[in-house]
């Protein structure tokens, strides 16, 4: 699996790189609390209308234990997406940086 870390993903949106930034929960989850600038990926059937294969992406949830963003990568490696990290460390690292987080549980 091929992972990003914490402020490689940080430099990452400060400089606006092109890339697509995943959450791989649900929508209440997205809608509770996400990274700026991330997509809403709660349903696999979203995948062809956000997404492009040459896309690089990075997925995430909640926290280092959660598995929703490894099956996401899988997923995603599996229907041909080339350009795929994972941020394992999740919600809860970002926030635990002091990094800013968006959403209506805020």
């Amino acid at each position: 699996m091929n992972l990003i870390s914490r402020e490689e993903l940080k430099e990452k949106l400060d400089r606006r790189d092109d890339f697509k930034l995943v959450m791989a929960l649900g929508d209440w989850a997205y809608r509770a609390s996400h990274i700026p600038g991330s997509l809403n990926l709660g349903h696999m059937n979203d995948v062809e209308s956000l997404l492009n294969a040459q896309d690089e992406i990075v997925v995430y949830c909640s926290d280092p234990t959660c598995i929703a963003s490894q099956a996401a990568y899988h997923f995603l490696t599996k229907k041909g997406f080339k350009y795929v990290r994972r941020f394992a460390g999740g919600l809860a690292e970002w926030e635990a940086a002091g990094y800013p987080l968006e959403g209506e549980g805020l």
